[in-house]
């Protein structure tokens, strides 16, 4: 363990992205950078605005209205990075300068949604030959669609909610009197790339149906139709690489009439977070087991929150998982392992421990074939 031997290991955190859920993102990343161990780790910031580019930040003036959640904004600054792979590695370049920047010895990647939870700064990472945080490209991917992830979990036998797939070029156009037949009324429209809560509507009649999809298709081309569960919102977080560990469960209380984007990220008083939830013994156990077992069906490592239905008090269902779950202020993943135990600062550095042991290991694989 090189890496884990350092005096001060070099983190780069990466955020913002081009996602929808940019702003989110920044938000993430402003906790992240506020608690971590400034003893134990130098900070590389890395700035991605919604255009795709890179820019190196210093942690004193990277955001603006930093504080106003409706209002944050990325700093952009004169310094645009690019990434060099190569045999010395993990190299940083000062793309106006072509100055070299230097290696980072970890990313921690704080990139909600499209093009950064989906695999692709995962697949770029690890061809530059950098650990990073969390899941590795195909525990991403299939961790972002909800239609893959939700195929896989229901071949693994693990209970989900009904739904329908809508692909805006596949020809299966599904009508709403189709969807009300086969999942009942109300139920959920989703774009099944994206999370956070973005271009989500539920339904009630036809005319919110058709807007609910022209809502969902402007972030993705293809739409899941869900059920609708009448039960308690149950969320529990998962931490670790081979031998995963679930933390308490906790209740979303939502003021809203769903856990909507404003109630997650904007409106502080748009949720309660009842931690623990209060559970059965039973319950609470089966909400755990679920949650690794989901982890694990998925080829989830890292970390990754796990969210759950729980129909008349017995019934325990499978919502979604996120495999860079929300770190902010008022965010579950972080709240769940500090009840369990796990401050905050700690659970940073076990990620990060996590991210270099994985690379250690693959570092032992072999490359090329020998005759």
């Amino acid at each position: 363990m090189e890496l884990l031997m350092k005096e001060k290991i070099r983190v780069g955190i990466i955020f913002g992205g081009k996602s929808a859920e940019h702003e989110v993102s920044l938000q993430s990343a402003k906790s992240i950078i506020e608690a971590i161990d400034k003893s134990k780790f130098e900070v590389v910031l890395i700035g991605i605005d919604h255009s795709g580019k890179w820019y190196l930040n210093e942690d004193t003036n990277y955001l603006l209205n930093a504080n106003d959640p409706k209002q944050i904004q990325l700093f952009h600054t004169d310094d645009e990075v690019g990434l060099i792979p190569g045999e010395d590695s993990n190299q940083l370049m000062n793309i106006n300068t072509q100055q070299r920047i230097g290696a980072v010895d970890v990313v921690f990647p704080v990139l909600h949604g499209p093009f950064g939870e989906d695999g692709t700064i995962q697949g770029l990472l690890k061809l530059a030959n950098i650990p990073f945080v969390g899941a590795g490209v195909l525990g991403s991917a299939v961790g972002m669609d909800k239609d893959v992830m939700k195929r896989l979990l229901r071949d693994a036998g693990i209970p989900i909610a009904r739904f329908l797939v809508w692909h805006r070029s596949g020809g299966n156009d599904i009508s709403f009197d189709t969807a009300a037949e086969e999942l009942g009324i109300p139920l959920f429209v989703k774009p099944a790339n994206l999370g956070s809560s973005v271009g989500v509507s539920k339904v009630k009649n036809r005319d919110e149906f058709n807007r609910a999809l022209q809502s969902a298709f402007e972030y993705d081309s293809k739409v899941i139709i869900e059920e609708f569960i009448d039960g308690r919102e149950i969320e529990c977080s998962v931490l670790g690489n081979e031998n995963p560990r679930a933390s308490v469960p906790g209740e979303i209380l939502p003021q809203h009439e769903f856990y909507s984007y404003e109630a997650k990220y904007i409106d502080e008083n748009g949720a309660l977070l009842e931690i623990p939830a209060k559970l059965s013994a039973e319950i609470s156990k089966r909400v755990q087991e679920l949650a690794v077992q989901s982890f694990q069906v998925l080829c989830c490592e890292g970390m990754a929150r796990v969210d759950f239905f729980l129909r008349n008090d017995s019934e325990v269902i499978v919502n979604e998982i996120n495999t860079i779950p929300g770190f902010t202020k008022i965010s579950m993943y972080p709240k769940l392992w500090e009840a369990s135990g796990l401050l905050y600062v700690e659970l940073i550095e076990e990620l990060i421990q996590l991210a270099i042991e994985r690379f250690e290991r693959e570092k032992k694989l072999k490359t090329r074939v020998e005759l």
